[in-house]
């Protein structure tokens, strides 16, 4: 990015079902890598390949890498002024399924996704992310998750800001989630957040590189030491 070499050779396999958490100090590339994943126009890929499903998606545009199946959680959501979290999610359903979209059953289905992470309906008339708290953005991000369905999902540092009540009801709405369809990279600096969303694998990137992958016990291990 902007002529700078971050990530240094990444060669990481993620299965469906599976939640593959990656740590490592800041700078390491971990959100560069979420970026590169979903096709941000400011990275480029110098060499190999991003197979989803057997498909190489690094010359596809960020909206079709999300149809396919792909969904990023933002370490940092943005504010949309005038837009309703149910106005947003609709446009975003109509996007991701197309004709397999619903209208007359998207009511229904919010009601139960949010009936689901114990989210108020008042939330959906609500502009997107304005005025939310910390843990409202992150909530909203898991609801948008639960109704896009998509096959890999990304959350870059979803703990990121959260008090610790709110850690443990954005980690219980990973947890309803978690699934055999639903393959899940776990973006974090600190093992609290795998206290409640307990992960399959474990690696550590450094300086662009995974140089370690383990099981759950390596979390702890890098926070001992």
């Amino acid at each position: 990015v902007e002529g700078k070499e971050i990530l240094k050779g990444i060669s990481l396999t993620l299965e469906k079902g599976k939640v593959h958490a990656l740590m490592g100090p800041n700078g390491s590339g971990k959100s560069t890598l979420s970026h590169v994943l979903l096709g941000h126009p400011k990275y480029e890929v110098t060499q190999g390949k991003i197979l989803f499903q057997g498909e190489d998606l690094a010359g596809l545009k960020t909206d079709a890498r999300a149809r396919a199946g792909i969904f990023l959680a933002f370490q940092y959501p943005t504010a949309i002024q005038g837009v309703s979290v149910a106005n947003f999610l609709r446009t975003a359903m109509k996007a991701r399924f197309g004709e397999a979209f619903r209208p007359k059953e998207f009511r229904k289905q919010l009601k139960s996704a949010m009936a689901q992470l114990d989210i108020d309906e008042s939330f959906a008339i609500r502009y997107v992310n304005d005025g939310f708290s910390g843990g409202e953005k992150k909530r909203h991000e898991i609801l948008q998750m639960a109704l896009l369905k998509p096959a890999l999902a990304i959350l870059d540092e979803t703990d990121s800001g959260l008090d610790i009540d709110a850690l443990r009801t954005v980690a219980d709405g990973i947890n309803r989630l978690r699934g055999p369809e639903l393959g899940i990279l776990l973006i974090t600096h600190y093992q609290r957040l795998l206290s409640y969303v307990e992960p399959d694998a474990v690696h550590v990137l450094v300086d662009g590189r995974v140089v370690r992958s383990g099981g759950k016990e390596l979390a702890l291990e890098l926070e001992a030491k």
